[in-house]
């Protein structure tokens, strides 16, 4: 097992699918690693999981976290302040699964652990308690903004799935608004953040970026929509300028077979969908994603909370193995 300070495992949502793919997740590492400490909710674990409480074990200090972790799934133990139902998500659980992520964020910006990986939660329930975020990467962009990271202006995210890196300009935002959102500002910045997080969290030391564009065929020279002559491609010229090795803006229908993904390093999208379908494509239950642009490490399984099976037994750990492994990856890296 890789030595080191483990890795935070936030809970999620513990009405959805987290408990049981952590507690499936531990089973798969034990032995080999990576080693992780869940903050979370002891007692909602063991029963949302349905493990026995003697596979858990309560510590005080994530320190010992890497000492027990072959023998039992060390927990950092946040109590929630209402039971919690599989299934049944609830505005009651929000102020824990705020308080665990704060948790995980701090320890990370301490040292105390590698890195941090956030099981799935729900936005409607945290926004119905008053959560001001859209989301995960957003909330760690905010907890993490007064350290310093280079300049970087994150975060970013990066979703991967086998040999396939991509990185969204536009996230969690209405199709009919994304061409309005866009600009050569924010294209060359996820530009340049993606390229220093090519370098410095996967060690490639020459990264190359291509750039999706937004309407069919790219525009076709702008008789199909604008935004590739006015926007994407001056944007593409700018991080050529600032000697990034970036091409496009290509069309996205031709941009992820197996013939064009050997030609760049990671992949710039415009938008949500446009990212995501060719990643869960390629590997519908292995894709991981990242955040970019932190002064922590940030990974979470590329999936949401299932509380359509929660409690079934049915949830499969795949994405969550690969973010855990991802996620010690790169704070190996990065520590190199």
């Amino acid at each position: 097992m890789t030595a080191g300070p483990p890795l935070a495992l936030t809970l999620g949502d513990p009405a959805g699918v987290g408990p049981e793919i952590v507690v499936k997740a531990w089973n798969a590492l034990r032995e080999a690693g990576p080693a992780f400490v869940v903050v979370g909710d002891h007692d909602a674990l063991a029963a949302a999981s349905g493990a026995g409480a003697s596979i858990l074990k309560r510590v005080v200090s994530v320190a010992t976290a890497s000492e027990v972790f072959a023998g039992a799934l060390p927990v950092l133990d946040l109590p929630l302040r209402a039971s919690v139902v599989a299934g049944q998500p609830s505005a009651a659980a929000a102020p824990a699964i705020i308080r665990w992520i704060e948790t995980a964020a701090g320890l990370a910006l301490s040292g105390a652990v590698s890195g941090v990986v956030t099981a799935p939660i729900a936005k409607a329930p945290l926004y119905e308690a008053g959560f001001k975020f859209p989301g995960h990467t957003e909330f760690l962009g905010e907890l993490t903004a007064a350290a310093a990271f280079d300049g970087a202006r994150g975060p970013i995210m990066m979703l991967t799935a086998k040999d396939l890196r991509v990185t969204l300009v536009t996230v969690h935002e209405p199709l009919a608004k994304v061409a309005s959102l866009l600009s050569i500002e924010r294209i060359v910045n996820a530009g340049l953040v993606t390229v220093q997080a090519l370098r410095r969290d996967f060690g490639i030391e020459a990264p190359r970026i291509a750039v999706a564009g937004l309407n069919p065929h790219a525009g076709e020279s702008g008789s199909i929509g604008r935004e590739e002559v006015d926007i994407v491609g001056p944007a593409v010229a700018v991080l050529r300028d600032l000697g990034i090795d970036a091409t496009g803006p290509y069309p996205a229908d031709t941009l992820f077979p197996e013939e064009m993904r050997v030609r760049y390093d990671a992949a710039l999208c415009l938008y949500h969908d446009q990212a995501l379908i060719p990643v869960k494509m390629l590997d519908f239950w292995g894709g991981v994603n990242v955040t970019l642009g932190l002064p922590i490490v940030r990974t979470s399984p590329d999936h949401g909370t299932g509380f359509d099976i929660a409690g079934r037994g049915l949830a499969r750990p795949d994405s969550l193995i690969a973010a855990l492994r991802l996620a010690r990856d790169i704070a190996i890296t990065r520590a190199a």
